[in-house]
C-alpha cells in the first residue's frame, strides 16, 4: 500500500513543488538542477527509499554545487533516518 502511495505521488510531483521543498530546506537549484533532482525522483524513488542510493547521489554530486548537494545528503539522511519505521 505504501509503494502505491509513493508512486501516485510521484507521478503528480511537478518542478514547483521539487523547488519549494528545496527553497523551505535552504537549498537554492538552478532550472537544470531540478530537472536534474526530478529525473532521479521519477526514475530511481524506489533504490532512493528501499535500497542502496549512493550511485544516485555519487552522480547528484557531480553535477551540482558542492554545498547544495552536502543539504541535499544530509536531508536525505535526516529523512531516511526519521521515517524508517514507516517504509
Amino acid at each position: 500500500m505504501q509503494e502505491f502511495l509513493i508512486k501516485n505521488y510521484i507521478s503528480r510531483l511537478t518542478l514547483k513543488d521539487i523547488d519549494e521543498f528545496a527553497k523551505k530546506h535552504g537549498i537554492e537549484l538552478n532550472e537544470q538542477e531540478l530537472k536534474l533532482i526530478e529525473q532521479h525522483i521519477r526514475k530511481d524513488w524506489h533504490t532512493i527509499i528501499y535500497g542502496n542510493p549512493r550511485p544516485i547521489l555519487d552522480n547528484l554530486k557531480t553535477k551540482l554545487k558542492n554545498n547544495e548537494y552536502q543539504k541535499i545528503e544530509n536531508l536525505y539522511i535526516e529523512f531516511k533516518n526519521k521515517y524508517k519505521n514507516y517504509l
